[in-house]
């Protein structure tokens, strides 16, 4: 027990110190000793291993007060790569994007590409030939219009994707870690994580694609509501009446949209929805919503969002799921 909780003690200084130089980005051994507020020779040990593994670097010496040059050292974001893969609609094609980033969240590759539908074969070989250009990468992360169950992609605004056990497949092939998320889940994350917004409101993402159902993505109290199965936000189940795989009117789309909004409203209370569509005009849907509440009535109301690029969040959340995944978690002892 004494040496598990010897090397359980070293694991929490040795992700104190890099959480540190993440920060400061560099550093010398008695600046990290004062920040960190470990001993110098604890400091010398675990700088010596993270620089052993090329988490950190030695940098350059800088003067020091009246004693010898000091060397510092400098962390190395490009220690640890995340592959962020997703899937959206453009015009009417499927775009798969794939990004590179480091643990600065810079990206350091960025390929887009088209297919008329997803195709399995080839979304694998693109994943395949990013991890053999960029060695470091540690995991994948993968963004999807849909929602895995005990692994299997169950439901899908893209019915190519259903049956699909994409995270088994890749993990086997790969042998990294990955992490898979539903879009409009990621895409509410990148929102809210971008606003700062206060983790006790909830904020509603409903995702309208051209071709495609709706989704819907629930965050509350600082994370998503996900459900029995991560059902929650199957709105295309909703019993609306409408076709979603078939063109739709406007004013039908526009009636549809706002009874969506109350019924959201109904059971949730949000304070914001964030809507994601290129469909119509966002004037059009704010100015029916005032009409619509005119004749229905509710004690509170949400702001309304209309953003037109759903892949910038989409995007960000992805991104920030990958670097969450990169975060040294600690090891069990039984």
């Amino acid at each position: 027990m004494k040496i598990a909780n010897a090397y359980l003690m070293k694991e929490i200084n040795i992700n104190h110190v890099r959480q540190v130089m993440k920060r400061v980005e560099t550093a010398t051994k008695p600046q990290l000793a004062s920040m960190t507020k470990l001993s110098v020779v604890t400091v010398n040990s675990l700088v010596k291993e993270l620089c052993d593994m090329g988490e950190l670097f030695e940098d350059e010496t800088v003067p020091s007060n009246g004693g010898r040059p000091a060397l510092t050292y400098r962390y190395n974001y490009d220690f640890s790569l995340a592959l962020v893969m997703y899937i959206n609609e453009k015009q009417g094609q499927d775009l798969i994007t794939a990004t590179v980033i480091n643990l600065e969240d810079n990206m350091v590759f960025r390929e887009e590409y088209t297919m008329p539908t997803f195709d399995q074969k080839h979304f694998y070989e693109i994943i395949g030939n990013v991890l053999a250009q960029h060695a470091s990468i540690k995991v994948i992360g993968i963004g999807i219009p849909g929602q895995t169950v005990n692994g299997e992609i169950t439901v899908s605004s893209h019915r190519q994707l259903e049956g699909i056990r994409m995270t088994e497949d890749l993990e086997a092939q790969f042998g990294l870690p990955v992490i898979m998320e539903n879009d409009v889940n990621a895409a509410i994350s990148g929102y809210c994580a971008k606003q700062e917004l206060d983790e006790d409101q909830c904020v509603i993402g409903m995702y309208f694609p051209t071709h495609y159902p709706p989704g819907m993505g629930i965050h509350l109290d600082g994370k998503v509501v996900r459900g029995k199965l991560g059902m929650a936000g199957e709105v295309k189940y909703l019993p609306m009446g409408v076709d979603w795989y078939s063109s739709m009117e406007k004013e039908l789309f526009i009636k549809t949209v706002c009874n969506m909004i109350q019924t959201v409203n109904a059971i949730l209370a949000p304070n914001q929805v964030v809507i994601y569509q290129q469909m119509v005009e966002g004037d059009e849907v704010i100015q029916a919503w005032q009409m619509y509440q005119v004749e229905l009535s509710m004690p509170s109301y949400p702001d309304i969002i209309l953003i037109d690029s759903f892949r910038e969040d989409f995007e960000a959340g992805m991104r920030w799921l990958a670097l969450k995944a990169l975060e040294p978690g600690l090891v069990q002892f039984n």
